[in-house]
Parts: C-alpha cells; sequence; structure tokens
C-alpha cells in the first residue's frame, strides 16, 4: 500500500458566482406554451429575461446564444411537467447552451436526443431541479472551455440508449483524443465547476466523468447508483486535477466506487477525497488510484462496505 502525505488542495468555493435560486417569478416574464413561442424567446433573451413555461412537451432541440450578467442572469424555468423533448437519440442536443453566460435554468424536464444539455463556453450557468432522462448518449455536458457553473440537485436516468460507453450521467470536458476536435488542439479547461447534490441512476457508463484538463471543480454531496452501468467501471472517473470529491454516497458499482487515471503527464493529480461513502457490492475498491498514488489524498473519513478489496489503494490519512 502506498503512502498519501500530500497536502489537501485548496478547495473551490462552496459554489460558482452565480444567485442561489433562479427567479420563476411571473410578474414582468415572458410566458410561452408552444415550441415555436421558446425558440422565439431564447432568441431574444436579454441580461435579466425571465422565461416561463407552461406545462407541456416543446418538440426541441433548442439552443440559446444569448448571455446574462452576474447580477442580471437569464432565467428559464417549468415544472416537472413542462418537457423539452430532444426526440431522436441519435442526434441533436435537447437543449444546447451555445456560448450562453449566466443562464438559470430551472425545474423542467429534458427528455430524449443524443445528448440532453450542452453547455459549452458557459460561465456562471445555474442548473437546479431539472430531470433529464432518455438520452442517446451523457445526459449532461460541460464543454469547450465551460468554467464557474453550478450543477445542483438534478435528477439525471436513463441515458446511454444509443451508445453505452458514452452513457455518462455528468461529463465534464473533453478527452484528450478529441481535443484537436473540441479545443484547438488543447486542453480544455472547463474549470472549477461544482456538481452537487444530484442524484444520478441507470447510466450505462459513469454517473460523473472527470477529463483530463479540468481544474479544480467540487464534486459534493451527490447520489449514485451503479445499477445497469454495463460499459464503466466505476460511479466516478477523475482524470483531472485539484477537483475535491467530498461527501458522496453510491451503490453497487460494477468494480470499483471511485477511480484515479493519469490519461497524459501533469494529469490525475491532486485530487481529494472525504467524506464519501461507498456500499460497492463489488470486488474492487472504495476509491482506486490507479496512478499517482502519492499525489492523490484519500482521508480516512471515507468509508468502505461490500468493497472486495477494501477503502483504497493507498493508506487513507487523518
Amino acid at each position: 500500500m502506498a503512502g498519501c502525505s500530500s497536502p489537501a488542495p485548496t478547495p473551490p468555493p462552496a459554489t460558482a458566482p452565480v444567485s442561489a435560486t433562479p427567479n420563476c417569478d411571473t410578474s414582468g416574464a415572458v410566458s410561452v406554451s408552444r415550441s415555436d413561442q421558446l425558440a422565439r424567446a431564447l432568441a431574444a433573451a436579454t441580461p435579466g429575461t425571465v422565461i416561463v413555461m407552461a406545462a407541456g412537451t416543446y418538440a426541441g432541440p433548442f439552443t440559446a446564444t444569448a448571455s446574462g450578467t452576474a447580477g442580471k442572469p437569464i432565467t428559464l424555468c417549468g415544472g416537472r411537467d413542462t418537457v423539452i423533448d430532444g426526440g431522436d437519440t441519435a442526434r441533436n442536443y435537447t437543449l444546447h447552451l451555445d456560448g450562453a453566460s449566466y443562464w438559470q435554468l430551472s425545474g423542467f424536464t429534458l427528455r430524449g436526443g443524443q445528448k440532453g444539455l450542452m453547455v459549452d463556453r458557459g460561465r456562471g450557468d445555474l442548473v437546479q431541479g431539472l430531470l433529464i432522462e432518455n438520452t442517446g448518449d451523457e445526459g449532461l455536458h460541460l464543454r469547450q472551455g465551460s468554467t464557474d457553473n453550478v450543477v445542483r440537485g438534478n435528477e439525471i436516468r436513463h441515458t446511454g440508449l444509443l451508445d453505452a460507453k458514452f452513457g455518462e450521467g455528468v461529463y465534464v470536458g473533453t478527452a484528450e483524443s478529441n481535443w484537436c476536435e473540441i479545443s484547438s488542439c488543447v486542453p480544455d479547461r472547463s474549470d472549477r465547476n461544482t456538481i452537487e447534490g444530484n442524484t444520478i441512476s441507470d447510466t450505462t457508463a459513469e454517473s460523473v466523468d472527470i477529463k483530463e484538463g479540468t481544474t479544480g471543480g467540487m464534486l459534493r454531496g451527490n447520489s449514485f447508483s451503479g445499477k445497469g452501468m454495463t460499459a464503466a467501471e466505476a460511479w466516478v472517473n477523475v482524470k483531472g486535477n485539484g477537483w475535491t470529491i467530498a461527501d458522496n454516497t453510491g451503490v453497487d458499482a460494477p468494480q470499483d466506487g471511485f477511480q484515479v487515471h493519469q490519461i497524459l503527464d501533469g494529469w490525475g493529480l491532486d485530487n481529494t477525497f472525504t467524506g464519501n461513502k461507498a456500499t460497492v457490492n463489488g470486488d474492487g475498491y472504495a476509491i482506486n488510484i490507479t496512478k499517482n498514488r502519492d499525489e492523490n489524498r484519500v482521508e480516512c473519513d471515507n468509508t468502505s462496505i461490500g468493497a472486495g478489496k477494501g477503502l483504497s489503494t493507498v493508506t487513507c490519512v487523518q
């Protein structure tokens, strides 16, 4: 067992700099009840716009390109019975925030499409209380330098209906093999994102996949289930640097609960695991640091049940 005595990295702020609760007050809001109205409202949005969707199904996909500001975000909200349907699981992003910063998405359902919610080059976005389900590949993806976003209190389920190996619940960044296509052959620095309080289940790939090139994020207080996970070995796969993985719970992992990998030199470093509760019910470890064992930190307040090989590949530290 390797030692693990590196100091804990400074965690990111508890939340990114966005308002804690989206404003869904209908006073002064743009109210929509049809797909064409929603498309027009998204295109016309300016800082401070609030778009309230009535219950019903909106045939997508939809794209937003406008940005709000930190003081005047753009809000899109609706109840759980408000469904944006992306249709065919072989194509399209059900909802695409394309260079759209300071949006607040709250309450509604994203269903179908190849990917549920794609955020490209987004900063300060808040995604809260959504249901994302029945996608061809991943449920939610933060990509192309999307930074300082908060993904909080969402339910993500039934992903990977098109291709099991791409069926992650939440995907942060871009795999190195795709950097030339997505980020001009340099790391996709989708940094300082907070993913907290989400319930992620029935994903064919990892509940959360944190890619090389990302730094300084927080993965906290989420609930994972490995049931139906046919194309992954763990709930969480960490390949970035300086992430804090704290207070998450998981059940029924395919092999390990959490894994850290080095895909490229200089990545898979300085990650801290603390307060996680892993009911693995599998042959592996609760926390498997596969490389850089002296440069990642596993604290002794993590707990392990039903892990065939025990808590971790490294000795925990107080």
